[in-house]
């Protein structure tokens, strides 16, 4: 496949941070959605292009006891479930859901804050969804999450069209997630006017080697991921700081990824560092009432034979109108997989810096 045509399926693959202006049908029950045009200019190709992106569909539930939540994306070249689950409200504190529901892992609800989401995302890190059960508590400042999902949205690892980011089953690495179990513990605390969230994750994995025609012997694996993150707020600032490691148990230190019907190799074993910063400012500019600006960073060290670290740097703004959103980015990548490079951590003998101007605009009714 070519280079540009990966990217563009990166550039459709993102999700807004905004919440859902979805029309009440009913006390319990609101229906939603999400239309929206991008534009790319690469530095490294002469594709640029102005095009409809996405066309999403929302449906949002809650009687105070049962809730649920189901969103779908129509994209130009696929069209994908994001999450669809059903809860159970056991009091004000206690909650469970079951279905493909977000996994509770690290800085939430993103470890960002652009359009093109962190690093972490592209390893499966951030904004996942996979299909299991998650309970989660929450009292006096401290939230605790504990999931357990039996495999990815789909159930099926050489499906590369998805939204979430997860194990590919390809040739060369013909592996695919086969039960994951999540614990995360988040303190929420103030002094003053800073406000401060402090937590860890952990993450344990299952991977089950698919027997698939022409590729060698091999036998079902593991592996595991950490993070401590912290953000603080104050008044209009906001600042982000995650540390992440992740070592999974897989021959040539590899293994392969797919979202947006393309798979790519990443470095099976690294250490992950995202520090973000983002400004927040009303304004009476016209329509516009909100501009929040903001630089997402995300440096990725992985060490081995054939592997090499790799960096993201997002800096833009989100605008708010009324219903539309847009976001102007300038993605910024060293060796990374959607900017120019074979893949995250993977070592391509270049050591440049490719570099993007992206704009969206969509409107969330």
């Amino acid at each position: 496949m070519k280079i540009s045509k990966k990217l563009w399926a990166v550039v459709a693959s993102l999700g807004v941070t905004f919440p859902v202006l979805a029309v009440p049908v009913s006390e319990a029950l609101d229906i939603g959605g999400a239309v929206r045009l991008n534009y790319g200019w690469k530095d490294y190709d002469n594709n640029a292009k102005f095009e409809f992106e996405l066309f999403r569909a929302d449906v949002n539930y809650d009687d105070g006891q049962l809730f649920a939540s189901a969103q779908y994306r129509w994209y130009q070249d696929q069209d994908v479930i994001h999450h669809a689950w059903m809860g159970y409200k056991f009091s004000e504190q206690s909650s469970v859901k079951i279905g493909v529901t977000q996994v509770p892992f690290g800085l939430l609800p993103y470890a960002s804050h652009s359009f093109w989401f962190g690093g972490t995302y592209y390893l499966g890190f951030e904004d996942d969804y996979d299909a299991g059960i998650h309970w989660q508590y929450e009292q006096d400042g401290w939230r605790y999450d504990l999931a357990y999902f039996a495999n990815d949205e789909y159930g099926d690892g050489s499906r590369f069209k998805r939204y979430s980011f997860d194990t590919a089953t390809t040739a060369a690495h013909p592996y695919e997630e086969a039960g994951q179990l999540n614990g995360r513990i988040e303190r929420s605390f103030s002094s003053g006017n800073v406000s401060h969230k402090l937590g860890a994750s952990l993450q344990l994995n299952r991977f089950d080697y698919q027997q698939l025609e022409g590729a060698a012997a091999g036998s079902d694996s593991d592996g595991y991921a950490a993070a401590i993150h912290w953000q603080m707020d104050w008044h209009s600032w906001q600042t982000q700081l995650q540390y992440l490691h992740y070592d999974y148990d897989m021959p040539d230190e590899r293994m392969a990824m797919s979202a947006f019907a393309y798979p790519f190799e990443v470095a099976a074993k690294a250490d992950v560092v995202s520090a973000n910063l983002s400004h927040s400012m009303d304004v009476h500019w016209g329509p516009v009432s909100n501009i929040t600006c903001y630089n997402d960073f995300t440096h990725i060290a992985a060490s081995g034979r054939g592997l090499d670290n790799s960096i993201q740097n997002v800096t833009g703004c989100s605008i708010t109108a009324g219903k539309f959103y847009s976001y102007v980015d300038w993605i910024a990548g060293k060796n990374m997989w959607f900017a120019g490079g074979p893949g995250i951590g993977i070592d391509d003998a270049s050591d440049g810096w490719h570099s993007r101007l992206n704009i969206n605009i969509g409107l969330y009714f």
